[in-house]
């Protein structure tokens, strides 16, 4: 009994070594495995493909190439008017209205009557204008009976000459009251006791759309009012806002070609008319150009995209194909070994013919860029991350 007390307490201790030593050893030889494991797979940009993937997705490279590409220049601004297509149209004598047709929207056309109005002192007008005809006539018949007295020696040269100043007050009195009936589109000429009208028409001044409705039937419409707004589309530009740093880039006559965000693929082309020369608070200066021709989904106020292409350079390039895009950055896959593709960053300047520049070209010097199947490449490595 003893002894196997005794033997059994000298076991326990080596028990614990052979553990230890076992523990050990696993380690060990994880370790070694861990260290076996090839270092791809801890590399989350890094592609490697099967000999059966290869076949089934060819891969096909090329390297950076010199291509003739524009430079373009993004910008944005909105729909203007200048002040000579803009009409408000107003009276210059106080009135009712009494008929119009007009909705904003509506085509209008020149010479077309819009609008009716009608006043008492409409009547009046007429009224002065018809009695100061009549007095002038009086007064040349005074002044002529007067005159040849004179040259008689039966009158005295001061009868003649207040004979005289009366015909030319009344003169002056009729051709204020003409002028006046102009202004509210009243013909003078054509006046007469027998066309004496209550009411006035308003007439379009130009070929357009009506912009704003200001009145409504039966409203006072005060002088200083604006009754309704006109527009003539011939005329109507982009106004672009450019920065300071751009403005050396453009010149008259360089072409536009404009875009709205509802349809960015409608291009609607469009000329450098005028740069101004006043740079704003924000670093910006108006630059205005003219489309070459009118849409109608052209509104005064609208937003636009535009395109201006600068002088042509010639700078490092890639096919289109050969960058793909994700989580909104952009990359391409450069060769790295047998059958191993690495993923690295660019940053893609102007497209053209097939062809992107590349901004970034020397960290991509002389490296073999994958063309063909590149996105394949992506869904692949997109796959190996989402397994992990």
């Amino acid at each position: 009994m003893l002894l196997s007390a005794i033997h059994i307490k000298k076991s326990a201790p080596l028990k614990c070594v052979l553990l230890l030593a076992v523990l050990a050893f696993s380690q060990c030889k994880n370790k070694s495995a861990d260290a076996e494991k090839p270092a791809v797979k801890g590399e989350n940009n890094v592609v490697i493909l099967t000999d059966a993937q290869l076949k089934n997705a060819p891969v096909t490279t090329t390297q950076l190439s010199d291509r003739n590409i524009a430079t373009q220049l993004k910008l944005n601004g909105k729909i203007d008017v200048p002040p000579q297509s803009l009409v408000s149209v107003s009276v210059p004598l106080g009135g009712y209205l009494k008929n119009t047709k007009l909705l904003p929207g509506m085509q209008v056309k020149k010479g077309e009557v819009i609008a009716e109005l009608e006043d008492p002192q409409y009547i009046r007008l007429q009224q002065d204008y018809l009695q100061a005809k009549s007095k002038l006539h009086f007064a040349q018949l005074d002044y002529n009976r007067q005159k040849n007295l004179n040259e008689n020696q039966a009158a005295s040269d001061k009868v003649m000459q207040q004979a005289q100043a009366e015909m030319a007050g009344q003169q002056i009195q009729l051709n204020a009251l003409a002028q006046q009936l102009r202004l509210i589109n009243i013909n003078p000429d054509k006046l007469s006791t027998a066309t004496i009208a209550k009411g006035i028409r308003i007439y379009s001044t130009i070929n357009g759309f009506v912009s704003k409705v200001n009145v409504n039937i039966g409203k006072y419409v005060n002088p200083s009012e604006v009754l309704f707004e006109l527009i003539n589309p011939d005329d109507i530009h982009l106004n672009l806002r450019v920065y300071e740093k751009d403005i050396s880039h453009l010149k008259i006559g360089q072409q536009v070609i404009a875009y709205t965000n509802n349809d960015p693929g409608k291009k609607i082309p469009a000329e450098i008319i005028l740069i101004s020369k006043d740079i704003g608070m924000d670093g910006t200066a108006d630059v205005h150009c003219h489309f070459h021709q009118y849409d109608n989904g052209l509104l005064p106020g609208m937003y636009m995209n535009a395109v201006i292409e600068l002088q042509s350079t010639f700078s490092q390039a890639l096919p289109e194909e050969s960058i793909v895009d994700f989580e909104g950055k952009s990359y391409v896959f450069a060769v790295s070994g047998k059958q191993k593709y690495t993923m690295l960053p660019v940053t893609p300047g102007t497209q053209e013919n097939g062809f992107v520049q590349i901004l970034n070209s020397g960290e991509l010097a002389g490296k073999n860029i994958v063309v063909q199947n590149a996105y394949t490449l992506l869904m692949k490595l997109k796959n190996a991350a989402e397994d992990e």
